[in-house]
Parts: C-alpha cells; sequence; structure tokens
C-alpha cells in the first residue's frame, strides 16, 4: 500500500512530523522561515523538500499535492502571554495555510496551536471558510489536548483542528491519565524520570561540541545530537543559594525573602510556578523557549534532598543538600526528552536557537496520537 503524503507548514525543527512519520506518513514538502529550525529539520528529514523562507513566498507551482497537510501557524499574536492585537501580521498567516489547502486539495488538514486558539477572531474567520467559504468541502473537529495524555511527560495544553473532506473525524480519545480507573484501559500518566532519570547529573561542559554543517549552503553550529546538548549553565552564588530552598513542586514562595529579587519581594502575589522545581514522578510543566532561565517557570532538576531547618519570621525553611540535590536547570537535553523528542533526534543551531526550536515543538506523542486517529480515513 502506499503510504499517504503530508505537507508541514510552520514545521519548525519537524516534532510534528516526526510524530506523523513514525504512523507512516511520508513528508514531500516543508516550509520553515527560521533557518536554525529548517535546518534542525533538514537534517533528521532530508533537505531536498525543505524551503527554508517566508511561507508569503512559496509560489503555488512548487506546491504538490498532498494527502494530508499539518501545520501551526504562530501563536504569538494572541498568546495568553503575549499582546492580542488584531492586526498583528502573524495572525494572518492561516491563511497561507489556506492557499496551500487549495492547492494541494488534501483529504485532510491538521492545525496545532495555543490553547485559547478557539476563542480567537482567527479561528472565527476559519470557521466562516468552512461553512461557506473556500472550505466548505471540510468537517471540522476540534478541542484542546494534554499531551500528558497521551504518553507524553509534559503538561502541554494545545487546541487540535482537524478538518476533513471524507467523513469527519473526531479528537484521539486519552490513552493516559494522572489517576487511571481501574478498568478504563488508561495508562498512568509518563513522568520525568520516565525521560531523564539516569541521565549525568553534573554536565561537564557550559558549551556545544565545535562543529559546522551546510544547510541551504549556509555554514551553521551542528550537527549536534544527544549528550552534546546536555551542557549545564553557571549561576552565580545568590542564584545556586535560592535555588537550594526550593522543594520538587515548589517555587519562589520557598525561597527566603532576603534571598529574593526586589521585584519579588515587592509583589508577593502572582505567579506562582517561577524559580520553580520539577517532580521526579509527574510530568513536568509546559517546555517553553526559554527553559534554561529558572526565573521563568518550572525548569529546575529535579532531585533535591533536604539538608538543615531554620526559623525566619516563624516561617521554617529547608535547604537542599548541596552534595546530593541538583541545583540547576534541565538542560537542552533533557528539555528535549521532555518534549518527546528521541536520544537521537539531531540539532542544528546556537545555544538560543537550539533551545527556541525545542521550546516551540509539538510534542511527538501528541503528534503520534493525532496521526493514529487520521490515517484510516486516509484513501
Amino acid at each position: 500500500m502506499t503510504k499517504p503524503t503530508m505537507i508541514d507548514l510552520f514545521a519548525g525543527c519537524g516534532g510534528m512530523t516526526l510524530g506523523f512519520a513514525d504512523e507512516g506518513f511520508v513528508p514531500v514538502l516543508a516550509v520553515e522561515w527560521d533557518r536554525s529550525a529548517a535546518a534542525t529539520y533538514a537534517a533528521n528529514f532530508g533537505e531536498e523538500h525543505v524551503i527554508a523562507g517566508d511561507i508569503a513566498g512559496v509560489r503555488d507551482v512548487v506546491i504538490p499535492p498532498a494527502d494530508l497537510m499539518i501545520g501551526g501557524p504562530p501563536c504569538q499574536g494572541f498568546s495568553n502571554l503575549g499582546l492580542k492585537r488584531l492586526d498583528d501580521p502573524r495572525n494572518q498567516l492561516w491563511r497561507e495555510y489556506m492557499r496551500f489547502i487549495m492547492k494541494a486539495r488534501p483529504q485532510v488538514f491538521v492545525i496545532e496551536n495555543v490553547d485559547r486558539f478557539s476563542k480567537s477572531p482567527e479561528f472565527q474567520m476559519l470557521t466562516d471558510e468552512v461553512e461557506r467559504g473556500m472550505l466548505k468541502n471540510y468537517e471540522l473537529s476540534f478541542g484542546v489536548l494534554n499531551a500528558a495524555d497521551f504518553g507524553v511527560a509534559q503538561r502541554r495544553r494545545r487546541t487540535i483542528v482537524i478538518g476533513s473532506r471524507v467523513g469527519k473525524i473526531e479528537l484521539p480519545s486519552p490513552t493516559h491519565a494522572r489517576s487511571p480507573e481501574p478498568g478504563s484501559g488508561l495508562m498512568p500518566w509518563r513522568t520525568v524520570r520516565d525521560r531523564i532519570g539516569g541521565l549525568p547529573t553534573r554536565p561537564g561542559s557550559t558549551e556545544l561540541p565545535e562543529s559546522v554543517t551546510e544547510f541551504f549552503g549556509e555554514a551553521m553550529p551542528g550537527v549536534f545530537k544527544g549528550l552534546d546538548i546536555h551542557f549545564r549553565r553557571d549561576p552565580r552564588p545568590l542564584s545556586l543559594e535560592r535555588y537550594s530552598y526550593v522543594p520538587p513542586g515548589g517555587g519562589r514562595f520557598d525561597v527566603p525573602t532576603e534571598l529574593l529579587p526586589r521585584c519579588w519581594r515587592e509583589k508577593p502575589t502572582g505567579t506562582t510556578d517561577v524559580m520553580g522545581r520539577m517532580r521526579w514522578d509527574f510530568p513536568s510543566h509546559t517546555i517553553r523557549t526559554e527553559f534554561f532561565k529558572p526565573e521563568k517557570g518550572s525548569y529546575l532538576h529535579p532531585q533535591w534532598v533536604p539538608d538543615q531547618r531554620r526559623r525566619d519570621d516563624d516561617r521554617i525553611f529547608i535547604k537542599g543538600d548541596p552534595n546530593l540535590s541538583v541545583d540547576r536547570v534541565v538542560t537542552h537535553f533533557e528539555a528535549s526528552l521532555l518534549q518527546d523528542f528521541p536520544e537521537d533526534y539531531q540539532w542544528v543551531g546556537s545555544k538560543i536557537a537550539i533551545a527556541k526550536q525545542i521550546g516551540n515543538a509539538v510534542p511527538s506523542g501528541l503528534a503520534r496520537a493525532i496521526a493514529r486517529q487520521v490515517r484510516p480515513y486516509i484513501a
């Protein structure tokens, strides 16, 4: 049986393609404007079908027919973390997605986006096109899925839209749960330990190896894989002191007041998960693009052993044992594993570029679940 073909738009470093390729789909075109991300995609799936450039510049004549189209138009314009500007040009890139649908005529298309996407004006415009416009031959299913419910060791909520002209396709049902009921057939959530347990806790280097490879006629750092991206940062002594007080599942409120930066001392309420520590036996929080900054979320390594107690203003602070606790953020390698990339996945770019690729990716386990749901409908 001929394997179904697919196009990946806004492909990033290939997380979504990875999940669909695992289920037998063959990529025939990928478009990604970030050249480092496009190079990472090319390192893993081949350069010959990759366009590293602006999707608006891709001519109709080079768009091949495909059975499936996947992709996630950039979400920064209406993300809960950003400004909701209707005139943000990034919000209009979904129109390019529709142009590709009209040219490639896929049997099915899949859109992945932020959890609030279904409440956005752009989503309403998309549904209008399905009801009475260019996409009127397609039926939509949509909803918010949690990657942890599909075997990913990360709680990451994303809106998934499936459009089909071969019969309505419902979203996949969870395969995992936090506390599965007996007889439900569901498996327990995968944990941080499942993915990064056993890795070296104290990486020897703070840098990527020296390596350069050419992609799209340009020399780029890489290709790196596995322990190549398992490098550490060197925090200041004050930062290490702060980290040492944070237990698994804890955060900035566990740090003694006198050690907090002024902005946090003067804001006793608000964000709770910053400077947080992961838990070994639970999925991680969402891995974002700046996971290497502890002030951005719960990114401290989960290994922590209490050391001593002291009382301050009627509060008891428990400090981690510096000989047994791992007071650092997760490495790029650990973050990639929590994003469900395989250990031998290949990476191209600078440290910051690779972190951005990891944080922006679709966990392949979530993509695989969608691919398994879609595959039986494609002739």
